[in-house]
This record gives C-alpha cells, structure tokens and sequence, in this order.
C-alpha cells in the first residue's frame, strides 16, 4: 500500500534554470581611460551576441528577448542554450508545448545539456508526469552531481512515486550542497520522509510485530 507523505507546508520544488553566460572581464580603469572626449551615448549590448543580449532583456523580464532567443539559434551559435531559455519563456507564458518542444531541441544539439535535462524535469513535474521528471532529473544529477536544486526536486519526485528510501538520499545529499541555513529548511521534510519509510519497513510483510 503506497505511504501518504506528508510535505510541509512551504515545501515547494525550485524552478526552472537559465544558461547564463559570463560577460568578458574588462579593468575597472579600462572605460576611464578611454572615455571620449565629447559626451556620447555608448551602446553597451556592442560586440555582445544575439544569446548574451537576449538574456539581457531575458533577466529584466522585457519579451523582446524571445525574438533575440530565436535569433540566436538561427545563428547556430549556441542553439541549445537559446532553445533551453526560450523553453523557460515560453513555460511562464503557459505555452507548455511549445515549451516541450523547446527543451527537446536543446537536447537535439547537446544530449548532455543540464540545463535542458533539469528543466524538461520540471516541466513533467508540473504536468504531474513523476516517472519522466525523475529519468530527466537523474541524467542532470549525472552531468553535475553538484548542483544541489535538482536533488531537492528530485527528493519529491520520488517521495510521490513512493520511492522513499532513494528521496531520503537525494535530499541528504541536496544538504551537504548547500549552506546550513539552506540545509535546515529542508529538515522537516526529511523527517517526515524517513518517519514514512520506516512505516514503510513495518508495514511489509514478514516484519517484526
């Protein structure tokens, strides 16, 4: 018989993840010195590609970085990263088919994609499919197992399929990731998960009485 596990009432999975790209480094003298002499407007997105300044706007939440999303995978730069951020737009519009498609074609072009994997996780999570969120959510574990969001997410996952013993590592796990403080909010519901497994153990048959 399937265990009811009780989640704490704050408890939520995190949400989705952008590919972030790190700008070049300049020295802080750099603009000083070469300021021009007369006042000018300077274009700041200059020399920037189609993704970094789609993900600009993307992170000042302006629509506008849809187009340069799409843009950006026209280019073939980097279309796996702009397919994966276009995927998070098009999930927060409701769009999720699109958002589908999306997250698939970043794996079309880079099967190891982390970002993809974890986010094709939350998606399946939203729409209650627990068994492909997992599968997607183990492959992302597989490509960075230091990346503590996903093990959270992963614990519920599979604390909902019943899965009680591996939820109680992988939220073990998530702890050592991150900060005391971090790791206390999680507390409670890894209590409660191994409060249920050991239920669990009891209820089988053959167990001590």
């Amino acid at each position: 018989m399937a265990q009811i596990i009780k989640f704490p009432g704050r408890t939520t999975k995190f949400g989705y993840k952008r590919v972030r790209k790190r700008g070049r480094a300049e020295s802080p003298n750099q603009l000083q010195l070469f300021l021009p002499r007369s006042a000018t407007i300077l274009d700041f997105n200059a020399g920037l590609s189609s993704f970094e300044r789609a993900l600009k706007l993307d992170e000042r939440d302006d629509l506008r970085a849809e187009e340069l999303y799409r843009q950006a995978i026209a280019e073939e730069g980097c279309a796996a990263d702009a397919y994966c951020n276009l995927g998070i737009l098009q999930s927060k519009q409701g769009n999720t088919a699109s958002a589908f498609d999306s997250f698939t074609r970043s794996l079309e072009h880079n099967p190891r994609h982390l970002e993809a994997h974890y986010n094709l996780g939350n998606l399946y999570f939203e729409v209650n499919d627990h068994r492909l969120a997992q599968v997607h959510y183990q492959i992302a574990a597989e490509i960075d197992p230091s990346f503590p969001n996903l093990y959270f997410n992963l614990a519920l996952v599979l604390a909902i399929n019943n899965d009680l013993a591996c939820a109680v590592r992988a939220l073990t796990t998530y702890q050592t990731l991150v900060s005391s403080e971090e790791a206390q909010k999680a507390d409670e519901l890894l209590e409660n998960l191994r409060k249920s497994l050991a239920v669990a153990k009891d209820a089988r048959p053959g167990a001590a009485g």
